[in-house]
């Protein structure tokens, strides 16, 4: 139940005439920034709570 070549083909015909050919790459390079930006954000909170996981488990060893 994926998308299909037929239906991808669509969507960009659709993507095409609502937005023009020159709009397109600006609407791509937002996407890709938006993206990297997504990717980091996630790669701070996973350091992030892999850190205090870290704080915790040495608190504890040091309770016992």
């Amino acid at each position: 139940m994926g998308i299909g070549g037929h239906e991808l083909l669509l969507i960009l015909l659709i993507v095409l005439l609502l937005f023009g050919a020159k709009k397109i790459p600006e609407l791509a390079k937002g996407l890709g920034s938006g993206l990297r930006e997504f990717k980091k954000a996630s790669s701070d909170a996973e350091s992030l709570t892999s850190t205090e996981e870290n704080n915790t488990k040495q608190k504890s060893e040091k309770s016992s």
